[in-house]
Order: C-alpha cells, then sequence, then structure tokens
C-alpha cells in the first residue's frame, strides 16, 4: 500500500515502493488475485498490516544523500468496499561521504488513505477504485523534509488480469497489469522565509513554490499460482509456484507551480518479486532511478505483508459493517 513505496523526490527535496475458496478476502476478481505491490498501491479494498517495509537509496539532491526508510501501514475496511488506511515512514539521513547512521532523522508525515472500489468484474478479471489520501502537515520532522502543511491527493487505481484471453496464448494468462493516477494539490501554495543578511544586515525574503504534482505509476506482473492452477501445471517447485515477478513504475511529474522545481518527470523502475504465502507475502525489488534528479544509485526495497482477513477474519480481519468471510487458501491468490 501507500507507505511500502520508496518515493523519487523532486529536486532539492529529502524523500519524504489450488482453486478458489468461496472466500472474497484481499481482491480476488474472478481467478485473478491482485498482491499488495511495494511502490504502486494496488486496486484492492481489503484489511492488511504491512510492516516492516524497508527501503535504502541515494536521494537526487544535490549532493545525494543516502536515505533509508522504515515503514509501517494499517489498512482496514469499514464495508466490504470501502477502506481506510494509516501509515507512517521513519527516515535516516546519512551526509554524503559520512557513516553509516550519522545524521537527519525523524518521522515522515502522518498518512491517511480513503479508498472506495468503484466496479468490479470478475469475467475479465477488471477491478476500479478511486481514493483520497491526505498527508498531515506537521506531524512528521523538519529535519527529514515533512512538509508543515496538508497535501491531498485524489487517486484512481485499477487491476486488469489477461485471463479473459484466448486458448492460442494461454500462456499470457498470468500475465496482469496494475495502475495509479494520483494528482497531490499542496494545502500551501509557497512557503516564505524572512531573515537578516549576515554581511550586510539587510532583511531577506526567500520564497519556496510548492508545485501540484502528478503522481502515476503501474506494474506488469506474471502470477506463476495462476499459470499452475488456471493454465498448466508444468511441476515447478512448491516455492516457484507460489512467486509471482513483477516489475512496477513509480513516477511523479510537477504539472503546475513548478517556478522552484521545474517539470522534469522523477522516479523509479523496480524488478522485483513477491512470494505468496497463506496469510502473509514477502516482496522485494530493485530501485531504478529513472534520471540523476531521482537519485544517483540503484536502491532496494523489502515488505513484509499480513493477511489481517486470513489471520482473523471473524476479528480484526472482518469489514466493521458486514458478514466476516472464511479465508483464502495460498493457490486462492491466483
Amino acid at each position: 500500500m501507500l507507505i511500502r513505496h520508496a518515493r523519487a523526490a523532486l529536486p532539492g527535496l529529502a524523500i519524504a515502493l489450488v482453486p478458489l475458496s468461496a472466500s472474497t478476502a484481499h481482491e480476488i476478481v474472478g481467478n485473478r488475485f491482485f498482491p499488495a505491490t511495494l511502490a504502486v498501491d494496488d486496486p484492492g479494498v481489503n484489511d492488511e498490516l504491512s510492516l516492516p517495509t524497508v527501503d535504502s537509496f541515494n536521494t537526487g539532491d544535490d549532493p545525494s544523500v543516502r536515505q533509508r526508510d522504515f515503514s509501517g501501514e494499517f489498512s482496514k475496511r469499514i464495508t466490504e468496499a470501502f477502506a481506510i488506511s494509516v501509515g507512517s515512514t521513519y527516515s535516516v539521513l546519512s551526509p554524503p561521504g559520512g557513516p553509516t547512521g550519522i545524521g537527519a532523522h525523524g518521522f515522515q508525515n502522518l498518512e491517511t488513505t480513503f479508498k472506495y472500489r468503484v466496479f468490479k468484474d470478475p469475467a475479465h478479471e477488471f477491478v476500479m477504485s478511486v481514493g483520497l489520501s491526505i498527508e498531515w502537515g506537521g506531524t512528521g520532522s523538519d529535519r527529514v523534509g515533512a512538509d508543515p502543511f496538508n497535501t491531498y491527493t485524489p487517486t484512481v487505481f485499477f487491476g486488469k488480469g489477461l485471463g479473459d484471453l484466448p486458448d492460442t496464448v494461454s500462456w499470457l494468462r498470468p500475465v496482469a497489469v496494475t495502475g495509479q493516477v494520483g494528482y497531490a494539490v499542496p494545502g500551501r501554495h509557497s512557503t516564505t522565509i524572512v531573515g537578516i543578511d549576515p554581511d550586510t544586515g539587510a532583511p531577506t525574503a526567500d520564497t519556496e513554490f510548492h508545485p501540484t504534482v502528478l503522481n502515476w505509476g503501474g506494474t506488469i506482473q506474471y502470477s506463476m499460482p495462476y499459470l499452475k492452477s488456471a493454465v498448466v501445471d508444468l511441476g515447478l517447485p512448491d516455492v516457484v509456484n507460489h512467486m509471482i515477478p513483477l516489475v512496477e513504475a513509480s513516477l511523479q511529474t510537477p504539472v503546475a507551480n513548478t517556478m522552484t522545481s521545474g517539470t522534469i518527470t522523477t522516479g523509479t523502475i523496480n524488478p522485483g518479486v513477491i512470494w505468496v504465502g497463506n496469510t502473509y507475502q514477502l516482496g522485494v525489488e530493485a530501485l531504478i532511478p529513472i534520471n540523476r534528479q531521482s537519485g544517483t544509485h540503484v536502491g532496494v526495497i523489502a515488505q513484509l505483508h499480513l493477511y489481517l482477513d486470513d489471520i482473523d477474519p471473524n476479528g480484526i480481519g472482518r469489514p466493521i459493517f458486514g458478514a466476516a468471510v472464511q479465508p483464502a487458501s495460498p493457490f486462492g491468490r491466483n
């Protein structure tokens, strides 16, 4: 979900990734299970916990800074189609050439996401959700670049499996794509800092403009569980049959009020793999910056993600308003 992402910064800013059962737990659409991805939020509305998500990378600042993030996010369904999630990230910034662990550290702003599933087509393995994420300004530390103002991001999420392809290309049926498009609007147009010039004693005023940013990205994934259960059993080792290799792209493009930051798109391309278990999944990906403004070295992100609606379907894993469901089997996640 939201906090598992390593987010590429704007220049000069710290970077605040077997048959189905009768269960409707998680985002299962027809024969398709859409896993929680690390950099792009999946289209699902679920009860889940991502803890921890850890990443390490070099920022696009000049000079570049080594950043390590430790994140967690909890998502709770209010109804079967509506969920609220809350997440937080602790960042450690190490100066260039300095020893690891030395530098600024603190929490990023708290984030809350409201997500509603608006459409689901099991026959074509298609799902769409809409959401609103709020970054609560002033809840984090300015030492790690947390803004003192709110940021509001309405977002559209979608997922599409290719299980409806004809038999002639059945080997492509395990493929799925997901994506998101969000419009991040800062709660403050600009910030002006007033000071005194130490040489002349004259008053100074520095204004930083806060751009509106298009957050966009997607994933392409190949589900080995789907291959075994819905296409062909190749007799592969069990550990392989639980894997979903994927590539994610998480990108940001300033689109308005860009006087300070410019309009360069930043982001990362993240190849990796998710291993799907009965009540949890493990994921690891590389973070490959798309340009110098996105970072200076390849980073890494890893995550443990817990399926609360499988761990405790009659308790914390059930919607507040709605009936409990039975947990899915590991290969119910195709």
